[in-house]
């Protein structure tokens, strides 16, 4: 291919048209790459619940397109684009660089976040960064999955690894440095694999990129990049100035600090001041760090605040780092949403789903017809490592994230059991997990009621029963809301609390706190229950019709159907005229 060069390039100002080809053309390198790194992935992780993704980034490390992919990835991508330009700026990049790094105070968001990045060049001139993260199944630490609560301190979840070359001075791979992390990993070939799908993620990336500004010239695709930063930026402006000025507060709570099932509850505190089109949000008042390893870095905190902002925006404004310049955070240190090294922070999952619900609740205050009820606010996590009856050695997630009910939207209800807001990630099938364990789902199914009730109702969660087959494992449990319900809006109803159980071999129940490390035997039985999201408006304004529907394909009791929506169902029929009256008395009630 032809290259053009800088000096012959127009300096025209670049029209609409071209600007949109562009942006369609940046949206697509980052989506390749994407493609690329899911499907030559090893892990289930990846290749299945696609915990990864991509991102693309001009020569002054500014985020220019990302894929659509995991929301919690929105400030770490952002946060490492300018940490490339800082350590590997033009100048001391070389052509064949490749870069690696997964430390959260240096820009990572935890442990097992890898990201790996290389510079993309022109001829001779560098014109920008390409960027692949994903999730690995094991990368050390005291716990199988390296994602256990319950550790001593940061150094104990894991290998660590600041921002350093992943090639030689030729541009060759360096294979010792890969060989020293598969030799941290209890899954080595799953985080070989895995790397090698980023550097293809990455290595696609370069090329994709770099014709781009082959065929436009590098100085109309600055231009362009500058360009859509700015349209991207006015955007959320106009967004942000269709919320009324003022300021807004809310709190929402963590079960407990994730050690000590007693523990005080954990606040998660914002403030919001929007004025005119920019908006401060303020999490003076959330609580200390904490023991267990759920702390989450700036770069991770950040997330649930970008991902706020761009669910108000929508898709029209290109995913870059225009969106982010009209917000300001404020994360106080020594909290839990950005503790003091060498705080744990692998966990981080835990308490970033409350974060996230506090964001979208304090944005609920400022504009309840935009926002949804609270989702499940957490992902059930069951991080399983051991032998099985064979001698065969397993480690990972059971299941990937097990996410439950969506919460209401204003005009629709919540969508039942789906990865939603931060994560964004599928479900590993069962047959999946199946393969890889040595256990079998006796059962999966909606929970009945489990979807906060409203005018429209939160969406499901469901239930759980798993034998486990063979051997002995550490089961690492992750999860929460086993105490705090997720909320409702407008009227809408909170959902139930979360819970989880142990079947032994006797046949005793042992309740399991939502955060624990203990050991699961062949004999044994894990059942829990994973609640839904919560509802938006009053039950009794829900259309007679929905509700019954709701009944017959087992979302709603009959119980629920009468108590709280006041819709009667006898005999497989809705009753309209009992269905009047007894509204009538529950409004009454209310009163």
């Amino acid at each position: 291919m032809k290259q053009k060069q800088p000096e012959s390039e127009s300096k025209a100002a670049i029209d609409p048209v071209t600007l949109e080809v562009l942006r369609g053309r940046f949206d697509a390198v980052a989506d390749e790459m994407e493609h690329t790194l899911l499907k030559a992935s090893h892990s289930s992780i990846v290749s299945e619940a696609q915990d990864a993704t991509a991102a693309v980034f001009d020569a002054d490390g500014r985020t220019i397109a990302q894929a659509c992919a995991i929301p919690i990835h929105l400030g770490a991508l952002s946060e490492l684009g300018r940490r490339f330009y800082q350590q590997y700026p033009p100048g001391k990049a070389k052509p064949g660089d490749l870069y690696i790094v997964n430390d959260p105070y240096a820009g990572g968001t935890h442990l097992p976040d890898f990201g790996v990045a290389s510079p993309v060049f022109l001829g001779e001139e560098m014109v920008g960064y390409v960027a692949t993260m994903t999730h690995h199944q094991d990368i050390g630490g005291a716990a199988p999955g390296s994602a256990s609560t319950d550790v001593f301190d940061h150094h104990s979840e894991g290998i660590r690894i600041p921002l350093v070359r992943l090639t030689d001075a030729s541009g060759n791979i360096n294979e010792d440095l890969i060989s020293l992390l598969t030799a941290n990993s209890r899954t080595p070939d799953n985080m070989r694999g895995d790397l090698y799908a980023q550097i293809a993620g990455c290595r696609t990336g370069e090329q994709r990129l770099s014709a781009i500004f082959n065929d436009w010239g590098i100085n109309t695709t600055n231009e362009g990049v500058s360009a859509l930063i700015d349209y991207a930026e006015r955007l959320t402006r106009l967004a942000i100035e269709q919320v009324p000025d003022g300021e807004y507060t809310f709190s929402d709570w963590l079960d407990n600090e994730g050690l000590a099932d007693d523990s005080d509850p954990v606040e998660i505190r914002v403030k919001l001041t929007v004025s005119g089109s920019e908006v401060e949000f303020d999490f003076t008042g959330t609580g200390a760090q904490v023991r267990a390893a759920i702390n989450n870095v700036p770069s991770s905190s950040l997330s649930c605040v970008y991902y706020a902002i761009r669910a108000l925006t929508g898709d029209a404004a290109p995913n870059n780092d225009g969106c982010y310049r009209p917000i300001s955070v404020i994360l106080p240190p020594g909290t839990i949403v950005n503790p003091i090294y060498p705080a744990p922070v692998n966990a981080r999952g835990v308490a970033i789903c409350r974060m996230i619900d506090a964001v979208m609740g304090v944005m609920t205050k400022a504009v309840p017809d935009k926002m949804n009820a609270a989702g499940c606010g957490h992902a059930n996590i069951f991080l399983a490592g051991g032998v099985d009856g064979d001698g065969h050695r397993f480690t990972g997630a059971l299941g990937g994230p097990l996410r439950s009910g969506m919460g209401a939207r204003p005009t629709k209800d919540g969508i039942d059991v789906a990865d939603h807001e931060l994560s964004n990630v599928y479900h590993v099938p069962l047959e999946v997990t199946e393969s890889e364990f040595p256990l079998r789902y006796r059962r999966m199914e909606l929970w009945e009621d489990s979807g906060g009730a409203g005018k429209w109702r939160g969406g499901l969660g469901f239930s759980a029963e798993v034998d486990w087959l063979s051997g002995n494992a550490v089961l690492s449990v992750r999860g929460e809301r086993h105490k705090f319900q997720p909320w409702g809006v407008q009227g809408g109803q909170s959902s139930p609390v979360c819970r989880t159980e142990i079947i032994e071999k006797e046949g005793n129940t042992k309740t399991v706190p939502a955060k624990i490390v203990q050991p699961i035997q062949q004999g044994e039985m894990l059942r829990y229950w994973s609640t839904g999201g919560g509802g938006y408006g009053p039950p009794t304004e829900r259309d007679p019709e929905l509700v019954f529907e709701d009944v017959i394909d087992g979302r709603v009791s009959l119980e629920a159907a009468r108590d709280i929506y006041g819709v009667i169902v006898e005999n497989g029929k809705l009753n309209l005229m009992e269905t009047k009256v007894r509204r009538t008395t529950l409004s009454v009630s209310d009163v």
